[in-house]
């Protein structure tokens, strides 16, 4: 599960970007608006990512075999996303741990979290680098 959400999110990152990265010269409008078009798709993209593990843990959980997700509370998609959420962004508030094999899900979505925040965080900078030199 976790090779394949990790590898899931990768590709999509990476199409997504790649898809960005040739639509947004071609918007026919100033280089503000197109800044924001770019954060708001990315803010969507690593929703989509956060929701992706989100369910990967919901789903998991239907099976006690692969563990528990203590202080959780019910096992509904929105407490799974969070948890996502918190695990993604490597806020790491403490307040759901996983226990049992589900461990080895929050691992690598963590890792994947910081590389694709990163990832996109210098897609951002050389996109407005080309924006500044297009408009200036």
């Amino acid at each position: 599960m976790a090779i394949a959400l990790v590898s899931l999110c990768v590709l999509l990152h990476y199409e997504t970007l790649a898809w960005l990265s040739g639509w947004l010269p071609h918007l026919k409008t100033r280089h503000r608006p197109r800044v924001l078009v770019l954060i708001f798709a990315i803010l969507t993209l690593h929703s989509v990512e956060i929701f992706l593990f989100g369910l990967g843990y919901h789903w998991l959980l239907m099976d006690p075999q692969y563990g528990s997700l203590q202080g959780l509370g019910a096992n509904t998609i929105v407490n799974c996303g969070y948890y996502s959420a918190v695990v993604f962004t490597t806020l790491g508030l403490g307040d759901i741990t996983p226990q049992g094999a589900l461990r080895i899900l929050t691992g690598p979505q963590s890792l994947a979290g910081f590389v694709l925040i990163t990832w996109s965080a210098s897609f951002t900078f050389i996109e407005m680098q080309a924006f500044w030199k297009r408009s200036g």
